[in-house]
């Protein structure tokens, strides 16, 4: 099996190319579930979070307010890092349960973890991904998608590496500044790469 990681920028299109590696029978999981589930309702990650940062940052429901810790997080390095501490061991058990779980049938699988490089896990996988699209396309797609200023959008970019920092490590690199079309034809080779890989 071609065990893959899928990573990018934030708003470079890493979600699109799930849904079309999904469309095309690749088994896929994403982090960013992975990562909410080891934070949900009764589990030893909320209950450090909880211990961290305080109930401030739980909505009425008692679950993690998703927007007030990204505003914690995103403005506040020291923050982000103990944050990651808490979720990343959980998500990458997870990552790894899930590969040995598909068996040597499966020929090719592909984990999306955003920040790949910036934990250190890119040489846990056969091939690294990288979706990528320019700055300037990232910010206007982050203030669009979720509603916040060009100031916020940049400091959640700087929260991770540069897009060109990951694309020049990068084993494959898929593109999405064109269209929907474009970036399937793209996803199209993708497969066929590694499939021959």
């Amino acid at each position: 099996m071609v065990r893959v990681a899928l990573t990018g920028g934030i708003a470079t299109g890493k979600s699109t190319v799930m849904r079309l590696l999904r469309a095309r029978q690749i088994p896929t999981i994403d982090a960013d579930v992975l990562a909410r589930e080891a934070v949900a309702p009764g589990t030893p990650g909320l209950r450090a979070l909880i211990e961290r940062f305080g109930e401030a940052l739980l909505d009425a429901h008692g679950a993690v307010d998703r927007r007030a810790l990204a505003t914690l997080v995103f403005s506040d390095s020291r923050a982000r890092r103990d944050l990651e501490r808490i979720v990343h061991p959980a998500v990458y058990d997870a990552i790894t349960r899930w590969l040995t779980g598909l068996g040597p049938q499966t020929p090719l699988a592909v984990a999306d973890i955003p920040l790949l490089f910036e934990t250190g896990h890119e040489g846990d996988f056969d091939r690294v991904v990288v979706v990528a699209c320019s700055p300037d396309e990232q910010v206007r797609r982050v203030t669009a998608r979720d509603g916040v200023t060009e100031a916020e959008a940049r400091a959640r970019m700087a929260a991770q590496w540069p897009i060109e920092d990951k694309v020049a490590r990068a084993d494959h690199v898929v593109w999405t500044m064109g269209s929907l079309e474009d970036t399937a034809h793209a996803v199209d080779r993708l497969v066929q790469t590694l499939s021959g890989a």
